[in-house]
């Protein structure tokens, strides 16, 4: 899985404090700004595999008007997380289906993109 080294802070702590408070697209795409995203080796599988590149998948979450729709996990230690599935543009048109959900790693919240795929046309 790739990790993305952290970005400059969005906010100090003590102006938004819990972020889970703010709408799960607003945090992703904080999230995506910040560089703090990860790759699971299925999604970086099918990126290859689409020829796109992190950049690409990175620009449609931040080009995304809304969460398509968020389904219910149902993997083991992971049971009832969000899953949140979001299709739209990257910068030059190209439509991309993400899948994936928030979630802590040490400390801080990363946005885990579990799939990454161009849909069809």
């Amino acid at each position: 899985a790739t990790v993305f080294a952290a970005g400059p802070r969005l906010c100090r702590q003590h102006d938004c404090g819990n972020l889970a408070h703010v709408e799960p697209l607003i945090r992703i795409k904080r999230l995506v700004v910040a560089r703090r995203v990860q790759f699971t080796h299925k999604a970086e599988i099918e990126r290859v595999r689409d020829a796109l590149s992190v950049e690409d998948i990175l620009e449609s979450i931040v080009n995304a008007n809304a969460i398509k729709k968020t389904l219910r996990s149902r993997a083991h230690g992971h049971s009832g997380e969000p899953l949140f599935v979001i299709e739209s543009p990257n910068f030059v048109g190209t439509w991309i289906y993400t899948k994936g959900t928030i979630r802590r790693e040490k400390g801080e919240e990363v946005f885990c993109v579990f799939v990454s795929a161009k849909l069809s046309t």
